[in-house]
């Protein structure tokens, strides 16, 4: 296996702050390699080390001989003047690149809404600029390539076609490829490695997303274990050393030196990210209804004749194509769609629904832009209760992972992640019980989304959620819709997975579009279209039907849970005759219990269908 790259103690200065100390490791052909860390930490730093954009104050770095390296930045710098054509495939005759397998894929999975190649650059929006400038990278044939958030502006369908043109585009062996993202579902299927930069160092860990939160987890145990028994050891010299200044000058050298050394390498605490638990003001019965909405922006339907219904405790998850109506959808939810939008149907919204949306673009921090971090946050609320308990805002503000110093900058000058947490705190704070949440995901990394995702689950009220974040969107919610451009709003009893299929049959044509039609009905879960679904239900028996799926779940997580206990127990006490009968006997109350619950899913989930 040949070796591509290598870096050698590798140090890099920014202002006072060292962003990467003495980092040495190497890239070898066949090499799959994901990099994930918090924001500022340094990730870009290694791409651009790699890429030998960016200076190094240390070390050295090393490319084999011929080594060709093409890097994707987060800033996408195109030519105005060149058309789409020009900037992706430069003069490259049209003969030549369309006799290319790979060129045709990477243009039909990146560019099919931008349509006509000869389309002025200057004319695109921030996605397809975006898209355009990864098509560029993708056409060509270089060894290493380096992406920083490549998966920005992509849709679920754009991340699935991304992660399997990364896969297949070398043979086996060949290649190399180090990608920058927080889409963790892409991770996993993308990549064989990953490199976690956190304090100015580099962690390599074997596996995708999945493997290296398991590695991490174990890791954290290892060095909590370590850490006690360090704490403990510290304890006794620190009380040793101080027991009375006439005895401190009889201490052996060698003890006041181990003790120095266990206080001088005392590491630094990692910088830690908790957002406030998301608490929720009570929930009527009544939460949103939406009835034969019909929605029409600049002379285009988005919404045609939709009927939809959120209730409490509902978890909707969210995705689509680009431009067929998702943030629309939010809007008409809470009432700010443009006067004459709304061309027929209604809403209705519960007296009790208390809406907090978190946007796509973060307008709302633009009127708070001259405001510190911590006055923007006691601006919404000085003192907030949680689990009983009054939170200061500076304490929140603390925990939110702004330090002292980050705490009074202006929230004009954060970071996109940072911008992001803080609004989501300043939402969460007021209590809501109906959370809309606009391409959530975007600009936070890997830790602050596992901190979002921990937040609600907790969260009582309402959720809908649009994003491309696949994995975020399996992991918070419980059903998900679909917007496929015509105007419906498509229940997916399959997760994305069947989303995808959708797209697939309906791209396909023919037959495949006469399988759309056959398999959706044209409502949301809980919706109706005018009518009973395809296995006779009414849509209030669907409704009842899917929160029956729900409840039964949770119940058989629970008993799961209790099954494993048992289990436990008996481990433990496998040599009391009496107390295994028992719990033999409360072991078959709970198979029993299951069985029931197994048997009742089934009936409601045939007729969700």
């Amino acid at each position: 296996m040949a070796h591509l790259l290598n870096a050698e103690a590798v140090t890099v200065l920014s202002g006072a702050r060292t962003v990467l100390d003495g980092v040495s490791l190497g890239l070898d052909d066949g090499a799959r390699v994901g990099v994930v860390g918090r924001n500022g930490d340094g990730k870009s730093t290694l791409l651009g080390v790699m890429a030998r954009t960016r200076d190094l104050d240390g070390g050295r770095l090393t490319h084999a001989r011929g080594l060709r390296i093409s890097s994707l930045s987060q800033t996408d710098e195109l030519d105005e003047s060149l058309t789409v054509g020009g900037a992706v495939l430069g003069d490259v005759p049209e003969h030549t690149w369309a006799a290319d397998q790979r060129v045709r894929s990477v243009l039909d999975g990146l560019l099919a809404d931008v349509g006509d190649l000869s389309a002025p650059v200057a004319t695109l929006s921030g996605g397809q600029r975006r898209r355009t400038s990864l098509a560029h990278l993708l056409v060509g044939s270089e060894d290493v390539l380096l992406l920083d958030e490549p998966t920005n502006h992509l849709d679920v369908e754009g991340v699935a076609w991304l992660a399997d043109h990364l896969r297949t585009r070398w043979q086996p062996g060949r290649g190399a490829l180090v990608v920058v993202t927080h889409d963790r579902w892409f991770l996993d299927a993308a990549v064989e490695r990953t490199w976690e930069v956190h304090d100015g160092v580099v962690d390599a860990f074997d596996g995708g997303y999945a493997a290296y939160v398991l590695a991490r987890a174990e890791r954290d145990r290892l060095a909590a274990a370590t850490a006690d028994r360090r704490a403990n050891l510290m304890r006794k010299e620190l009380a040793w050393l101080r027991r009375g200044p006439p005895a401190r000058t009889s201490k052996p050298q060698f003890r006041i030196d181990a003790a120095n050394a266990l206080i001088a390498d005392e590491p630094p605490a990692r910088q830690s990210v908790a957002l406030l638990g998301a608490q929720s003001t009570r929930q009527g019965k009544d939460v949103v209804d939406v009835e034969g909405a019909t929605v029409v922006l600049g002379g285009r339907t988005l919404l045609d004749d939709i009927t939809w219904r959120l209730g409490p405790g509902d978890r909707v998850g969210v995705v689509g194509v680009n431009g067929a109506g998702k943030t629309t959808l939010l809007r008409l939810i809470t009432g700010t769609l443009p006067d004459g939008a709304l061309v027929s149907g209604r809403v209705k919204t519960g007296k009790t629904v208390r809406v907090a949306v978190l946007s796509q673009h973060l307008s709302e921090l633009d009127e708070i832009a001259d405001l510190r971090v911590l006055q923007a946050v006691e601006r919404e609320a000085r003192v907030v209760v949680e689990a009983g308990k009054e939170v200061s805002a500076s304490s929140l503000v603390e925990r939110l992972g702004f330090t002292a110093e980050r705490a009074w900058v202006p929230v004009r000058d954060l970071s996109g992640g940072e911008r992001r947490r803080l609004q989501l705190a300043r939402l969460v704070i007021h209590q809501p019980n109906l959370l809309l949440l606009d391409e959530p995901t975007n600009d936070l990394d890997t830790d602050t989304l596992a901190a979002m995702e921990d937040v609600l689950d907790g969260f009582t009220g309402t959720l809908v959620v649009v994003s491309h974040d696949r994995y975020l969107l399996e992991r918070t919610t419980d059903t998900q819709v679909a917007l496929l451009g015509d105007g419906h709003v498509r229940g997916l009893v399959g997760g994305v997975e069947e989303y995808l299929a959708l797209r697939r049959a309906a791209l396909g044509g023919g037959s495949g579009r006469a399988s759309v039609s056959d398999r959706s009905t044209g409502a949301a879960p809980g919706a109706s279209a005018g009518g009973s679904t395809s296995n006779g239900a009414s849509p209030a028996q669907v409704r009842a039907a899917r929160k029956d799926v729900t409840r039964i779940e949770r119940q058989l997580d629970r008993v799961a849970a209790s099954q494993a206990r048992v289990h436990e127990q008996m481990a433990a006490r496998a040599t009391d005759a009496e107390a295994m009968v028992a719990l033999s006997g409360e072991l078959g109350v709970l198979a029993s219990e299951k069985e029931t619950l197994e048997m009742d899913w089934l009936e409601a989930a045939e007729i969700v269908g």
